[in-house]
């Protein structure tokens, strides 16, 4: 079963978005193979909404697991969401189509369907995605957004990308951009690390408020990797909460997880290289949250944030500083 079209929601810009995407982030210790084999499972499954990254160093297997599965029928590239990421290495302006460019080359595609500004803080241009000193301390570079999002609304005018969005931004920064005098495009999403212990209610009301829509990252409470998070962090999915309205409905805690996020309106991600995973995960659009447990859910909300991304908080731009 592919999602239906009343699994996709409309963006402000028209084009449409499927409400449960596959996250294709994988640390250095998972094969390059394992992406491109969990995409190609995922699309089997009926996953339609791909998200990636320059970070992330897959796109060339992400992409060919995607052209593979327009090749022996199974979609057409219409059918496919792909999500990529201007990295902040590039967001000088001059910079901005020949990153989206290198990403299109990669997964050899003609277009994407989404690029979103993947993080607000911007380091020195260059081959290092993390420029360091010889201090060890990150370069950080100073580039106005604003001229940034033009040069995004260009790519969008060009072809390149059907809409575009931000990633991590916070309210302040969000309003920068909607705000700026001559704009032609709202950002049609922020995605953010928002799951049960971060359910993101104010940032959330916000963007509804201005008709962008939510994307969920780390909706399962996120990678446990230690070079991005405390290992010492709480394991969302064995919150007894969580377990136990789990049970209740005869699914995985990860499924509920998952559910919560698409009944509130907000378009999630799910990240796996387990086929079983994959498939469970596909499968929450076969139950409902009622309206009391949708309430007990938002009750274990603790404003945790598993990722701080703590090497860039000097810099003026860091989002995590306001309240949402």
């Amino acid at each position: 079963m592919a999602l239906s079209k009343s699994h996709r929601v409309t963006m402000n810009d028209g084009n449409t978005i499927p409400l449960l995407g596959l996250g294709t982030y994988g640390p250095q210790s998972v094969l390059k193979s394992e992406s491109e084999m969990a995409t190609k499972v995922a699309i089997e499954v009926g996953f339609r909404h791909i998200d990636g990254a320059f970070l992330y160093e897959n796109e060339k297997e992400v992409g060919q697991a995607i052209r593979a599965k327009i090749a022996d029928g199974t979609v057409t590239r219409e059918d496919i969401f792909y999500t990529g990421k201007l990295w902040s290495t590039c967001h000088r302006p001059e910079l901005v189509r020949p990153a989206l460019e290198e990403t299109l080359k990669s997964l050899q595609l003609d277009y994407i369907d989404l690029y979103i500004i993947h993080f607000p803080v911007s380091l020195k241009p260059g081959k290092e995605k993390f420029p360091k000193d010889e201090y060890q301390k990150v370069i950080t570079d100073s580039v106005d957004l604003r001229d940034t999002w033009e040069a995004m609304e260009k790519c969008k005018d060009e072809g390149l990308v059907k809409s575009i969005g931000v990633s991590n931004f916070n309210r302040r920064q969000l309003e920068m951009i909607l705000n700026k005098p001559g704009l032609k495009y709202k950002p049609v999403c922020n995605q953010v690390e928002c799951h049960p212990y971060l359910n993101q209610s104010k940032l959330l009301e916000f963007c509804k408020s201005k008709d962008i829509i939510l994307v969920a990252y780390g909706a399962l409470g996120t990678f446990r990797y230690s070079s991005w998070v405390d290992e010492k962090s709480p394991v969302l999915l064995e919150d007894p909460i969580l377990g136990a309205i789990a049970k209740k409905y005869n699914q995985t805690p990860a499924q509920v997880a998952l559910r919560y996020q698409i009944q509130r309106g907000v378009v999630v991600l799910a990240k796996s290289f387990n086929e079983k995973r994959i498939k469970e995960n596909f499968q929450v659009f076969e139950f409902q949250l009622n309206p009391e447990d949708m309430k007990v859910i938002d009750g274990i909300n603790k404003n945790f944030r598993y990722l701080i991304l703590d090497l860039f908080q000097d810099h003026p731009n860091y989002p995590f500083y306001d309240e949402y």
